[in-house]
């Protein structure tokens, strides 16, 4: 990994040190999938990076432990101060798992429209949760009232979207092992896509993908029922927890980007729900929708194209949800007309 080498500056003590280390062996380094798959009739194939398998189960854990390394170094956070943070739930689960590790009080802020399970987990792993009404202001109410707490001292606000360490630890990391998995089988990227919660992930993974490969497209991804990028809609209501909050990030810069892509929230699930049972892969809906985009974006290229997205969590924080309903089929979904046939592992990337 690229922090095994980490110095003893700031508020980094040998001991603190060597936690930081430990827990970036259980962050990053993910396994990557090549999915094979009919599509009207036709075979395809696309690959996905298994953010699943990071240390509380989701991509979150690289921006979460990246964000308090950094600010250690910086001296921006002391051992002790609160960690206080806004979340649609797969942050606030990776900076109370990561902040309780490192001997931190965790609050997370979270709006009480999400899934019962992401709640159960952020309290289950020690941090207390303050939730907040659609009355309230939802996710927008949440990050309001983290910056009430910014004057008060002993405290730390990660502030995740609009802190560049965010970005910074998918291009140092997540985009660097795209590029290495895909150079082991002698490939190289055509195309990005991923759903934009914070807009770290496609920022960072873009930047450092752009940097080696010149003409790859960076796609965004939102849902068709809540058209912010496109459209500028911050009112429709969608499924896909995790992506779409009703407002663009700082850390996101539509003009570096390629063309957006739209996802039916039914078509991510119905996409999510088949991954479980025809693959075994228990991932969450986000992780449905960005499977979709990938292959939407594979029909408009050559059919060797080489087509990258990730799975972001895994399905555990969402049984309460439609993810285990019957989702009513459309004709014109991804999902109705495609069927998965098999898929090859790429290992971790071992230095």
């Amino acid at each position: 990994m690229m922090w095994n080498q980490a110095k003893a500056t700031g508020y980094m003590h040998a001991d603190l040190v060597r936690r930081v280390e430990q827990l970036w062996q259980l962050v990053g380094n993910t396994p990557m999938l090549e999915l094979h798959y009919h599509y009207k009739g036709t075979a395809g194939f696309i690959f996905v990076k298994c953010e699943n398998y990071n240390l509380s189960g989701s991509i979150k854990d690289r921006t979460a432990l990246n964000i308090i390394h950094e600010a250690y170094k910086n001296c921006t956070i002391k051992p002790g101060d609160t960690i206080i943070e806004a979340s649609n739930g797969n942050s606030g689960i990776a900076f109370a798992a990561i902040g309780r590790a490192l001997g931190h009080p965790v609050k997370i802020l979270m709006p009480d429209s999400l899934s019962r399970e992401k709640t159960e987990l952020i309290r289950n792993l020690g941090a207390e949760l303050i939730l907040v009404s659609k009355e309230q202001g939802g996710f927008l109410g949440c990050i309001k009232k983290s910056e009430q707490f910014a004057s008060k001292k002993h405290v730390f606000l990660p502030k995740q979207f609009e802190n560049p360490n965010n970005t910074q630890v998918h291009e140092k990391t997540t985009g660097p092992e795209i590029s290495k998995q895909l150079k082991a089988r002698g490939l190289k990227p055509d195309a990005f896509v991923a759903g934009v919660g914070t807009g770290g992930t496609i920022m960072g993974v873009g930047k450092l993908l752009k940097s080696i490969y010149p003409d790859i497209s960076i796609h965004p991804l939102e849902p068709f029922e809540h058209p912010m990028l496109r459209g500028g809609c911050s009112t429709g209501q969608h499924r896909i927890q995790g992506i779409s909050e009703g407002f663009i990030p700082k850390l996101l810069n539509l003009s570096e980007l390629g063309e957006v892509v739209q996802v039916n929230d039914g078509d991510a699930i119905i996409m999510a729900q088949k991954l479980a049972n025809e693959l075994g892969l228990a991932v969450g809906i986000s992780s449905g929708a960005n499977i979709v985009a990938a292959i939407k974006l594979k029909q408009a290229m050559r059919p060797d194209a080489i087509v990258v997205t990730l799975m972001c969590d895994d399905n555990k924080k969402y049984l309460s949800t439609d993810l285990l309903r019957l989702e009513p089929i459309k004709d014109y979904y991804v999902s109705s007309g495609l069927y998965f046939t098999g898929c090859k592992s790429i290992s971790r990337f071992q230095e």
